[in-house]
């Protein structure tokens, strides 16, 4: 039997940079209800990041595009309550941080009402007012480069980034924008391996990538595809399970019992003494020895009587 450690402290991105300066790949990935982010926080996972994926995985959403700020904040509450120990990294949505008081507002939110340690930003250039704005505030940021899924309605569709020199050297500038710019951390999406090793030599924070090779400091996939929820892996992901199959199989076993009448069985039902329900239907002794309740010479109390 395991023992709770009530003595747990959260992690903050001074560990994360503890991490970093130790050569430790840093693990993460992202969670957005309670029970998974306890799983994350047991297995001893560093970093949780509520993604604003959870608008297409968790919601039904087509893109991440329609994810609102209050969606947001009630699932990242949730994954702080689940987790006790991994910092908890909340995204920023679509159109929530447009200006710096309005970045300054929400990014406030996740930390204050949500519980979160660090908020996410897609963008690199466009973004590093805003990013330098939230950390002078003491607002912890992560960066998001290279494919920028709230962007998606403007890139067309999600493809690799960053591919001829114009848009590589372009994407080193995004970088360098945002760790000039105080961001403790930033996430490469869809990256040629060769450039996100280049960026990650050049920068003194950890890259953290997804779909960008083994040369970056850490990396990052979506929960769903590590545990095989879905019916297709992307190719930047690596299924450690099946739950589709899983999930699949004890719900069909499931739905046979109850047609069956299997379920529930005698270790899933309660019984109460027969005195007592004899007494409470009207068939005791006394009730049979008085008359009481009978109806038709039958003891007890009919099934459309006020009790």
């Amino acid at each position: 039997m395991s023992v709770q450690n009530d003595n747990v402290s959260r992690l903050t991105v001074v560990d994360i940079a503890k991490l970093y300066g130790d050569g430790t790949r840093i693990a993460t990935i992202t969670a957005y209800d309670y029970p998974t982010a306890a799983l994350v926080d047991q297995a001893g996972i560093p970093l949780i990041l509520v993604g604003d994926s959870l608008g297409q995985v968790m919601l039904g959403y087509d893109t991440t595009v329609r994810v609102s700020m209050e969606e947001m904040l009630h699932h990242t509450r949730a994954v702080v309550r689940g987790s006790r120990r991994a910092i908890v990294v909340a995204d920023m949505p679509f159109l929530s941080y447009t200006t710096p008081e309005e970045a300054l507002v929400n990014a406030g939110r996740f930390l204050r009402d949500a519980g979160a340690q660090a908020v996410k930003i897609e963008g690199g250039v466009r973004s590093a007012r805003i990013i330098e704005a939230l950390v002078r505030a003491g607002i912890p940021v992560m960066a998001h480069i290279g494919l920028t899924p709230q962007a998606i309605n403007t890139l067309g569709r999600v493809r690799v980034q960053g591919k001829n020199r114009d848009a590589a050297r372009a994407l080193l500038a995004d970088a360098l924008a945002v760790q000039e710019a105080g961001a403790f951390s930033v996430v490469l999406e869809l990256v040629p391996g060769q450039l996100a090793e280049a960026i990650t030599e050049r920068l003194r924070i950890p890259t953290i990538g997804i779909g960008a090779g083994a040369g970056c400091s850490g990396q990052i996939q979506v929960i769903t595809d590590v545990l095989g929820l879905g019916e297709w892996t992307p190719r930047h992901a690596r299924k450690y399970a099946d739950l589709h199959g899983v999930i699949l199989g004890a719900l069909g076993s499931y739905r046979a019992d109850v047609e069956a009448g299997d379920f529930p069985g005698s270790a899933e039902t309660v019984l109460m003494d027969p005195g007592v329900l004899d007494e409470v239907l009207g068939r005791s002794d006394a009730d049979r020895a008085s008359g009481a309740g009978s109806l038709g010479g039958l003891a007890g109390i009919p099934l459309d009587r006020d009790l």
